[in-house]
């Protein structure tokens, strides 16, 4: 079989939430042949999103036929295509993680050539808003917004032992580095905060964070995810307690490594996750779990 690839330039988190109108994702790849050719005719795709792992059950999938630009270039909306099973408006985003795998049939011979599936670390805060809302849980003693061990909390759920669970904010934030000298120390789970933080080596962003106290740690991706979600509850209790707000412009840096030079970052002026190099200066803020 011939051998193609294709290199995904981005997945734009932007949604279409209107009354009565499809939700929409927009995504972007730039395709190539397997000569590294670009490839500007048009081609198949098969999209699909993941519940779970890459690997995880396919809780909605469409077909979709586009041409890509003279730059190879292809831009679609998905939830815009043909449906082959699921709808969109039926995926609840609070019940991640989410993968979006792409498969594309170049030669248009029915057969698809090639496939990529990457996480999708941000979900787009319409769409979580409208399946998860932003309002305590029911059936729970705590609530978002509390005041609780030293901060705030800003996410709630309960356990398989029964148990309430949830994950607390810091007052305080500051600035610092990920590390003053890059180097992969294996921090790579994008929930756990806690098993990162213990790996992170030569930090100033650890540094301030275990000044805090015993229990504290730098989010993971994930955990900054949720806190983004919930900033509605957080701010107003921060603001109540004369502490500082979140910021609506910050990057808050995660625990989460990208590689040996790079670590996650969430982008609280609109709302997605990134990376940047480890030895650049961001935005800090502890949390802890309950």
């Amino acid at each position: 079989m011939k051998k193609t690839f294709s290199i995904v330039a981005g997945l734009l988190l932007t949604m279409s939430v209107f009354a009565q109108a499809p939700e929409k994702m927009s995504y972007q790849a730039v395709i190539r042949n397997a000569s590294n050719a670009l490839v500007t005719t048009t081609v198949g795709m098969k999209i699909s999103i993941l519940q779970a792992t890459a690997s995880g059950t396919a809780v909605y999938v469409e077909t979709q036929t586009t041409t890509p630009n003279t730059n190879g270039l292809v831009s679609i909306e998905i939830g815009g295509g043909t449906v082959v099973s699921g709808t969109m408006a039926g995926i609840n985003w609070a019940n991640g993680p989410y993968f979006i795998k792409t498969e594309t049939d170049i030669d248009n011979n029915t057969s698809y050539d090639v496939t990529a599936t990457s996480q999708l670390l941000s979900t787009p805060y319409a769409l979580y808003a409208k399946s998860a809302g932003n309002s305590t849980p029911s059936g729970f003693t705590h609530y978002l917004g509390e005041a609780y061990l030293g901060g705030i909390i800003y996410y709630l759920y309960k356990g398989s032992d029964g148990l309430e669970h949830g994950l607390i904010v810091a007052l305080t934030e500051s600035t610092a580095e990920w590390q003053i000298t890059a180097t992969l120390v294996n921090a790579n789970r994008s929930w756990d905060g806690t098993y990162n933080t213990t790996l992170i080596t030569g930090s100033p962003a650890k540094t301030y964070i275990t000044g805090l106290g015993a229990g504290w740690y730098l989010p993971s991706i994930d955990e900054l995810g949720k806190l983004y979600y919930n900033r509605f509850e957080t701010n107003k209790a921060l603001f109540t307690g004369g502490n500082t707000l979140l910021s609506n412009t910050a990057n808050y840096l995660s625990s989460t490594e990208y590689n040996a030079t790079s670590a996650y970052l969430f982008t609280f002026d609109n709302g997605y996750a990134n990376y940047n190099f480890k030895t650049v200066t961001f935005t800090v803020r502890g949390v802890r779990a309950f």
